[in-house]
């Protein structure tokens, strides 16, 4: 293999260097000015990636997956027949702007989870000691932010069955639901409104606002029903590769379920300057949000780049994949949403791997990937201190130099 530099060059509309020094510094000195890059995700995987980003562009764009079925959201899901919340909590909250007076306070609320040791009946009195504003975490908060969050979690505790179990449950999410019903079971309002109070720097919407699942059948035939049972974290690890994956209406049926995304989610695809398919969870979080209906259509009406980064270590939903048969998936499951032609290039023109510094778990096989079509950067992505991570700084140069 000959030996690969730091810096690579790519022609776009424009020649470009990668990463482009003087790109990078210019939007360092003024985010506001940033890009619009686009991540479709889920899970925590960007987290780190977002506070990051924060620091170049306040205009990214996160379409997150709502077909969560596990942890405290599978408790809320159950109870209320809504999508998952916790991803987009977490994503505003990386967003947010910690430097404003009152944020660090909501960040803390919004993190906490309430004790597993505890008795339904203490919990309850937690839970009545927040919405009074009695509570150190709740009082530590300014307003007006203060009188909202109490609001919500009132709505929250008014709706909320007998049988609801609160052992570690999410205040963020709880606020959010609370905000789901005084809305009218919309989630945009009250996304918007917490995100404009933490000063957000992006947009994040779930990709559709449907109460849906997934569903997956392994190649040995097995069907499971429900992103709790895929991820390896909440079940055994699957013990066969995913064959396919689709929506379902219900943990109980793996029927197919269909739905179309929104305009207002069109629109923000189109006016993206970058598309990242990210590394996170393969199947559950990067091509859940491909699923519905008309994303693959608006991905390819927009001209401007797109790239897959693909995972650095373990993730037990890529079992048996190597990079090249990663990026055939992503591709076929792209396709699978366009109602109109298209190029291989519309959906997917670059993978960016780091073949030096990181570690795959399976091969990459750079020659396979280049037949499919797309570009290889092959480019520094590793942490210095961990190959099995990406490191956020250096992903965010690179995706910036692309616009």
């Amino acid at each position: 293999m000959p030996e690969r530099t730091t810096n690579t060059r790519v022609t776009l509309t424009r020649t470009v260097t990668l990463p482009d020094p003087s790109r990078v510094a210019l939007f360092r000195r003024s985010p506001e000015l940033g890009p619009k890059i686009l991540f479709f995700s889920g899970g925590t995987a960007l987290r780190h990636l977002s506070e990051t980003l924060i620091e170049y562009t306040a205009n990214s764009i996160h379409l997150i997956t709502p077909f969560d079925s596990g942890g405290s959201s599978a408790v809320l899901r159950r109870a209320f027949a809504m999508p998952a919340v916790g991803d987009v909590r977490n994503r505003i909250m990386a967003l947010a702007d910690r430097s404003i007076t009152g944020n660090p306070a909501v960040f803390e609320l919004f993190a906490y989870r309430l004790p597993k040791d505890a008795s339904q009946e203490e919990l309850k009195k937690r839970l009545e000691r927040l919405i009074a504003g009695e509570d150190a975490l709740v009082r530590r908060v300014p307003d007006p932010m203060r009188k909202i969050i109490r609001s919500h979690l009132r709505f929250f505790e008014q709706r909320r069955p007998d049988s609801f179990d609160l052992r570690g449950a999410s205040i963020g999410n709880c606020i959010l639901t609370g905000g789901y019903f005084n809305y009218n079971r919309l989630l945009d309002p009250v996304i918007y409104l917490f995100m404009k109070l933490v000063a957000a720097r992006g947009v994040v919407r779930p990709v559709v606002n449907a109460d849906l699942h997934l569903a997956c059948a392994l190649e040995n035939g097995r069907v499971l029903i429900g992103q709790h049972n895929m991820t390896g974290k909440e079940a055994e690890p699957i013990e066969s590769p995913i064959a396919r994956m689709w929506l379902t209406a219900s943990l109980d049926d793996p029927a197919p379920a269909t739905v179309r995304i929104r305009e207002k989610t069109v629109a923000l695809i189109r006016r993206a300057d970058v598309i990242c398919y990210p590394y996170g969870s393969f199947y559950s979080s990067l091509l859940a949000n491909l699923l519905p209906q008309g994303v693959g259509d608006a991905v390819a009406a927009n001209p401007c780049p797109k790239v897959y980064i693909p995972n650095l270590g373990h993730d037990p939903e890529q079992r048996g994949l190597t990079v090249a048969r990663q990026v055939d998936i992503l591709q076929q499951t792209l396709a699978a949403g366009c109602a109109k032609p298209f190029r291989r290039e519309d959906l997917l023109r670059f993978v960016l791997v780091d073949s030096k510094n990181g570690f795959y778990e399976n091969p990459l096989d750079i020659a396979a990937i280049k037949r499919l079509g797309p570009e290889v950067l092959d480019l520094p992505l590793a942490r210095a201190d961990n190959p099995n991570q990406a490191d956020s700084r250096k992903v965010v140069e690179l995706l910036l130099s692309l616009t």
